[in-house]
């Protein structure tokens, strides 16, 4: 035979370690076989794959391929570090596309981000987003606005005299198109705008693009498209958001003065709904119990405190515990709010389709790894339970010392 015999007491004792006490002590790592190839060691192997700097193990798997005979070496890897986008700053724009968006509250809702990414569809390369806000407003820039006219924030209900505004503010910016969300604040400031103006008005675009916008008509059953209008509103989760860098949102000078309009109407009230009764469609802010839950009392209490609609699982209106209308998911209601607050839900699949379209999402659960935990922004490990008591006693001295203050 060609092949050598192999000895195994030989190589037995050339891998023995000598002076390591009275027991024999072996360097496996040093024991070759017939062919010549060295002994390979997982352990070292893996060790050379890790990434250092990471709370939760992560390994570098490129390395799988290496030769058998390679040297393995334990070299310490560094997460990868993101580098932060640059802005995109645009000096010397061929045009302006204007945004007017709701802001409530000072800050863009989701229908008010997709106005902007329908106006960036407009600008394209060579033109510029300037949004017009009234007040304080955060976020224009990674929002997509490259330039940003702030205005005054007017007292009171005067829907005539913030049309007037808007069109004095339109006329120094100079745009060459000017869209409105679809909404019933912009969908009213468009045509009132519009009448000022004595321009056409393109409403309810669901399609919007550099070559045209497409809307629909006859009842849903035909499209009527136009070439890019000056003042068009768009309709809501018709186009995306802007998705890219973040913008300069440069302040754009305006020298425009406070215009005194005539109001017709002498004196207005926003009167808000009871949330109790508001319904899950419509709600803004919506409280759920899931079957984590055993004390539905407490839980309507935390509703009542922090002034919600109630929600829940299946699994409790099938059970009879809460009212059918309740039910979140894909076959109860589909939640448009700006903020969901799950108390012991774990997140079946259709529950999750149910708050997709949620702006912020807070879950508490004992489950580090479930579904609703992952899809949370702001997630509580710990028993609802417990957290629902520790969440009213911080409401009620909330309460008390903003009473005191005042």
């Amino acid at each position: 035979m060609s092949r050598p015999r192999r000895d195994p007491r030989a190589e037995r004792a050339a891998s023995l370690v000598a002076g390591e006490g009275p027991r024999p002590r072996y360097d496996r790592t040093r024991r070759a076989t017939a062919s010549g190839r060295p002994r390979r060691d997982p352990r070292a192997e893996r060790a050379a794959q890790r990434i250092d700097g990471l709370a939760r193990a992560r390994y570098d798997l490129s390395q799988i391929g290496r030769p058998v005979g390679e040297a393995v070496t334990a070299t310490p890897r560094t997460a990868p570090v993101a580098e932060a986008p640059k802005t995109i700053i645009v000096e010397t724009p061929a045009f302006l596309v204007a945004v007017v968006p709701d802001a409530p509250g000072g800050r863009l809702s989701s229908h008010d981000r997709q106005v902007i990414g329908a106006a960036r569809a407009l600008a394209g390369r060579e033109g510029a987003v300037a949004v017009i806000v009234e007040g304080e407003c955060e976020g224009l820039g990674a929002a997509g606005a490259d330039r940003m006219l702030r205005l005054e924030r007017a007292k009171g209900y005067d829907p005539a005299g913030r049309a007037a505004r808007i069109e004095a503010a339109l006329a120094g910016v100079g745009a060459r198109h000017v869209l409105f969300p679809e909404s019933l604040d912009g969908g009213d400031l468009a045509r009132r705008v519009a009448v000022g103006l004595g321009e056409a008005l393109f409403t309810n675009a669901e399609v919007v693009a550099a070559k045209g916008l497409v809307r629909p008509a006859r009842g849903r059953r035909v499209e009527q498209s136009l070439a890019p209008p000056r003042l068009a509103t768009v309709a809501p989760d018709a186009v995306a958001d802007y998705a890219g860098p973040p913008r300069e949102a440069r302040p754009l000078p305006y020298e425009g003065s406070a215009l005194e309009i005539p109001k017709s109407i002498v004196s207005a009230t926003r009167i808000p709904a009871d949330p109790a009764t508001v319904p899950l469609s419509l709600a803004e802010f919506v409280v759920s119990a899931g079957n984590g839950l055993s004390d539905l009392d407490t839980f309507r209490q935390v509703v009542s405190a922090l002034h919600a609609t109630p929600g829940a699982s299946r699994v409790l209106c099938d059970a009879g515990l809460m009212p059918r209308h309740t039910q979140v998911g894909a076959s109860g209601t589909v939640l448009a709010a700006t903020c969901y607050f799950a108390l012991g839900i774990s997140g079946a699949p259709q529950h999750l389709q149910g708050v997709a379209g949620c702006e912020h999402v807070v879950a508490v659960n004992t489950d580090l790894h479930a579904a609703m935990i992952e899809r949370a922004g702001l997630a509580v490990v710990q028993d609802a339970q417990a957290v629902m008591p520790a969440l009213l006693r911080l409401l009620a001295e909330e309460a008390a010392g903003s009473g005191k203050a005042s």
